[in-house]
């Protein structure tokens, strides 16, 4: 279990990093800060390796919870829970059984993803995940220019705000960002809101984002 408040240290998996350990605990007992609030980021773990798994894990915080750095990652059955883009990053991806859980006092987001290029192989993929929590939650909020992150058979409490994405207030960010959900259910899940510019993916198009394939996973998750 990964836990962080304000500015104390966090975990750093840096490139090619390789552990074996069953329990790893590092926690951070001081108060969290309120959602949103000026100043108050913590990462609880920054994962700049390139092919890493994290299965059964936790991580608790508030804003900016796990920075998805950089690299190929595989995150399966881990808990994960903050206010704020506490999934943030420009990392590729695959989020598979997770549970994530937002406590917000008024507005938070999920996702900040930061692909800058239609050339950068990045993205989140959600799959067979669980969303829960407070207040309202945008599924993401483009950080980068070209975002990207899907959610493919995922349920979503009621705390989704009915439009789910936004823009970073650049419009601009509308007509390059690429944010879709397929076969989601739940009461947060309804297409009807959403904002424009997302996309309720056919079949063919979720395909490339929900299996292992996303994130070369067969040429690395050998042992899984």
């Amino acid at each position: 279990m990964l836990c962080s408040s304000t500015f104390i240290s966090s975990v750093i998996f840096p490139s090619q990093a390789k552990t074996n350990q069953m329990l790893f605990i590092q926690q951070n007992k001081a108060p969290p800060p309120a959602a949103g609030a000026t100043g108050k980021q913590a990462v609880a773990l920054r994962i700049s390796a390139d092919m890493a798994a994290f299965i059964n894990c936790k991580f608790v915080g508030a804003q900016d919870t796990l920075y998805d750095h950089e690299g190929r990652h595989y995150f399966k059955n881990c808990h994960i829970q903050g206010s704020v883009d506490f999934i943030f990053g420009n990392g590729l991806s695959l989020y598979e059984g997770c549970h994530l859980h937002a406590k917000t006092h008024s507005y938070g987001a999920l996702t900040a993803q930061k692909r800058e290029s239609m050339l950068e192989e990045t993205g989140f993929s959600f799959v067979n995940c669980k969303v829960t929590g407070s207040g309202a939650l945008y599924l993401g909020r483009a950080w980068g220019t070209f975002s990207r992150v899907v959610f493919a058979y995922t349920y979503m409490d009621k705390i989704i705000t009915p439009r789910g994405w936004y823009d970073w207030g650049d419009k601009q960010r509308q007509m390059t960002v690429f944010y879709g959900q397929f076969k989601c259910s739940g009461p947060g899940a309804d297409y009807g809101g959403r904002v424009s510019w997302a996309r309720e993916l056919t079949k063919q198009e979720a395909e490339p984002f929900i299996s292992l394939s996303f994130i070369d996973g067969h040429q690395w998750l050998t042992n899984l």
